[in-house]
């Protein structure tokens, strides 16, 4: 289940990205989602520009919502996890083993 909720997460914020790279800024910018005057080409032709821009903000609007939900709802399956340890308490770590060699010298930590 959080596997699936951090893949719709990472396809939203991607989407929000792609939108609003395709809004009009008052600039010029990237912005596709208008184009041409008011009368043919590019999108124009389908909707207005006006019409488009108001699209592509509600659409903006609801993938943010949706983003900060799964937000929200990644958070809380996190938090109700039974897996409250960290991944560094999780770490096998190997023995170190200390021999003498009787009189010969110092001990020699063998791995």
């Amino acid at each position: 289940m959080q596997t699936i909720l951090v893949i719709v997460h990472v396809l939203i914020a991607l989407s929000i990205v792609g939108l609003v790279l395709l809004q009009r800024s008052e600039g010029g910018g990237l912005g596709m989602g208008g184009g041409g005057g008011g009368g043919a080409g590019g999108m124009s032709g389908l909707m207005s520009a006006r019409g488009t821009a108001n699209l592509l903000t509600r659409v903006t609007a609801i993938a943010a919502t949706l983003f900060f939900v799964s937000s929200l709802l990644l958070s809380i399956l996190v938090t109700n996890s039974g897996d409250r340890g960290s991944i560094v308490d999780n770490m096998v770590v190997p023995e170190v083993v200390e021999t003498t060699t009787g009189d010969e010298g110092p001990s020699v930590p063998v791995q």
